[in-house]
Formats: structure tokens, C-alpha cells, sequence
């Protein structure tokens, strides 16, 4: 007979981090949907209001190694509680300021916090789920990427409108302490260590797991993992992917406000629309990832990337603002379906004693995206005078060198890389 379904321990500890996913990324957005009524107040330029989205990436992109490293040598647990009362009082200290340039320095020190959290998370998945189980599992996990920016715009709309754009950043504050202590109490760095995990949950846990080894047969270290070069490749199609990603999100609210003539109710519900969506495409990018392109993820990524890139053109080119609407939104679908397919490439591979450095790099490269492409993206819009389709094109650039660096990635290399 058939067993029914049963809740595992490892269950928790996945919607525990889908959680925490998803108040670090409304945490980093709420900016881009009050930055419009922000630069309104302080006589902001685009040029200025790029510069304010892309300093939070300076302090991230910084603590994506160094997360990981700590992350790998002091385990999880500690880091990713720490790191979250670290950002929530950033987020309300956000709040607070009077100035671009205490804006600037709130935001980078926000950044620092936000960016040594995601190699404990991608650590935690590899210690927490067997190898089979892990890309649905990250799948997941990363939904909340897009389910985030998709609240932002919604909370921002509600809350700016009947207490101004301070409090959107005050009301944060609590929820970050709440997360820090579900995470404090109900997550440990291995699932040996906590008492709520069966022997029979455990012994399906510490399966086989993929180990590289080095000269002489030794085990490596994060340096010997840097001369994989699925590693790099990796990171070049996180970054050109995430040029696209985070421009597309930092600069949508704008765009809709001030090119569209969307008011502040209309903006956040429209700006949370390709996120909904996203969230979709994200699972569902990884399933169809799993199910039809195992030993072949780069035709998945290549196809989902070059359909972002025709929706982004067709969203900026279209006259009709409904027809704006439906393009944006299949756009965020279909890079959220590009994101999930371009994380299963090193999750399957990469050993959980190295995953949080070896992940932690490769975020990197979507980090320095993330720094440059709000603030590329200002800097194009003030030359053009105010209009968006050279920033369009910066975007689909992007989505383009996405897919050729993918198109030279050896997956039959990698599946042999992890024996």
C-alpha cells in the first residue's frame, strides 16, 4: 500500500529559508518602487536615482565570498541570523535619512548585511537535502526572487500612500528580528545536529554526494574549485543574465510612472505583475529544467534568455500600455524560468563542504550586475533626455551574452566533474 505524503523536518527548514528569501528581496526592492517619490522629495536626478539602487549592490557584492567562506568555516546557522538583524535595522535606519549621501552610506552598510547571507542559505539546502532533491529544492528557494519584488510594489503602494515613503522602511524592521528567530531556533547547520530530524529523515539526507578531488587525491578547497571552469562560465551567465534581471526590476516603477503616466496604486500593482509571474516561471523553470533538459540545461537557459530579450524590446516599443503590461509580465516569466535553469547547472555538482564559497562566487557575478546595471541604466536614460529604449537595449544586450557564454558550457564536463 501506498504511503501518504509526510512532512519532513527539511520541509521546515525550506519554507524557513523561502521566507527569509523573501524579506531580504522586499527588503532590497521596496528602493525601487519608492525611489520615484523619493527623488520627487529631494529634486533627485536619474542620474542620481540609478546611483542610490546600485549602492546597496556595492556593500552585497563585496560579502558574496567572504559569506560563503564564513558561512563554509562557521557553519549557517549563526551567519544567516546575524545577518538578518544586521539588514532589518539597515532597512529602518533607511528610513531615517535626510540626504543622498546618508542614503548612499545606509544603503551600502544594508548591502554588507544582505550579502553574507546567501552562501549560508545555499550551504544549508546542500547540507539539508539529498543530492536528487537539491534542484527542486533551490528551485524553490530562489522562487522567492520574484515573489519578493512582486509584494514590494503592492506594500510600497499601500504604505507610501497613507504615511509617506519613511514608513515603508520602519514597518520592515520587525519582520527581519522575527525571521532571525525562527532561523535562531529551528535551523541548524547540519541535520545531525537537530533533535527534530527522525533516523530514518537523516539516513535519507546523507546520501552520496559529489566530491572533487585535487592533486594527490585531496579533497579541495574554494581556490581548487576557482580552476573549474563551469565555475566561471557560471559566473559570466549570472552576471550578463543579472544585467538584464536587475535593471529590468530596479527601473520598471520608474518607467511606469514616468513614461506609461501610471499613478502610485496603478504602478504598484502593475510593477508587482512580472514578479507574480516570475514566481510561476521559477518552479515551473525548474521542473521543465528537470524534466526535459537534464545533460542539456544551456538549451533551456539559451531559449528563455533570447524570449526575455524579445518581450523587453517588444515592452519599451509597443504604444499601447495593456499590451506594455502583458509583454512585461511574460518577460518576468521567462527570466524567472532562465534563473531557475541557470542555478541547476553547479547545484548537482558542487560538494556541500565548498557549496557556500563556490556559490557564494558565482553570486558574485550576479552582484556587480546588479551594482552597474541600475546605475548604467540611470546614466543612458538622463543622456537620452528621459526616454528608455537605449536602456531597453543595454537590458537585452544583457539576455544576448547570457546565451553565448552559455552555448560553450561542456555539460557532459560537468557531470563528469563530480565524480
Amino acid at each position: 500500500m501506498k504511503k501518504g505524503f509526510k512532512w519532513k523536518g527539511r520541509y521546515t527548514v525550506l519554507v524557513i529559508l523561502f521566507i527569509t528569501w523573501v524579506i531580504s528581496y522586499m527588503d532590497r526592492m521596496v528602493m525601487t518602487a519608492a525611489i520615484p517619490y523619493i527623488a520627487k522629495e529631494w529634486n533627485l536626478s536619474p542620474s542620481a536615482m540609478g546611483i542610490v539602487m546600485s549602492a546597496f549592490f556595492f556593500g552585497y557584492a563585496l560579502c558574496q565570498v567572504p559569506g560563503g567562506i564564513l558561512a563554509d568555516k562557521f557553519g549557517p546557522r549563526k551567519l544567516m541570523s546575524g545577518a538578518l538583524v544586521w539588514w532589518s535595522a539597515f532597512t529602518a535606519f533607511t528610513g531615517m535619512t535626510t540626504s543622498l549621501m546618508q542614503m548612499l552610506w545606509v544603503r551600502v552598510a544594508f548591502g554588507i548585511g544582505e550579502g553574507v547571507f546567501p552562501g549560508g542559505s545555499w550551504k544549508t539546502i546542500s547540507s539539508w537535502f539529498p543530492l536528487k532533491e537539491r534542484a527542486t529544492a533551490n528551485a524553490f528557494m530562489l522562487s522567492s526572487n520574484s515573489l519578493g519584488p512582486a509584494l514590494a510594489p503592492l506594500f510600497v503602494a499601500t504604505v507610501l500612500s497613507g504615511w509617506g515613503w519613511h514608513a515603508v522602511f520602519y514597518s520592515l524592521f520587525i519582520p527581519g528580528i522575527i525571521i532571525a528567530l525562527l532561523i535562531w531556533f529551528f535551523v541548524t547547520d547540519t541535520p545531525a545536529e537537530n533533535k527534530r530530524i527522525s533516523k530514518e529523515e537523516l539516513a535519507e539526507i546523507t546520501g552520496a554526494e559529489p566530491v572533487f578531488k585535487g592533486a594527490g587525491g585531496k579533497k579541495v578547497g574554494f581556490l581548487d574549485v576557482m580552476k573549474v571552469p563551469v565555475v566561471w562560465q557560471c559566473f559570466l551567465i549570472w552576471m550578463l543574465f543579472d544585467i538584464m534581471f536587475w535593471g529590468f526590476l530596479s527601473w520598471l516603477p520608474s518607467y511606469l510612472v514616468k513614461v506609461r503616466g501610471f499613478d502610485i496604486i496603478k504602478m504598484g500593482i502593475t510593477a508587482s505583475l512580472p514578479f507574480f509571474a516570475g514566481t510561476i516561471g521559477l518552479n515551473l523553470g525548474g521542473w521543465i529544467s528537470d524534466k526535459y533538459f537534464v545533460g542539456r540545461r544551456k538549451q533551456w537557459i539559451i531559449i528563455t534568455n533570447l524570449i526575455s530579450a524579445l518581450l523587453l524590446y517588444l515592452t519599451y516599443s509597443v504604444t499601447d500600455s495593456n499590451m506594455t503590461i502583458l509583454c512585461q509580465t511574460l518577460a518576468g516569466l521567462f527570466m524567472c524560468m532562465a534563473f531557475a535553469a541557470i542555478w541547476a547547472l553547479p547545484m548537482n555538482v558542487i560538494p556541500a563542504s565548498v557549496m557556500g564559497t563556490s556559490a557564494g562566487f558565482i553570486n558574485l557575478g550576479g552582484q556587480i550586475a546588479g551594482f552597474c546595471s541600475p546605475m548604467i541604466m540611470g546614466f543612458l536614460i538622463q543622456a537620452a533626455g528621459g526616454v528608455f529604449d537605449t536602456a531597453f537595449m543595454f537590458l537585452i544586450g544583457g539576455a544576448i551574452g547570457s546565451s553565448i557564454v552559455a552555448l560553450t558550457v561542456s555539460e557532459k564536463s560537468i557531470a563528469q566533474g563530480a565524480r
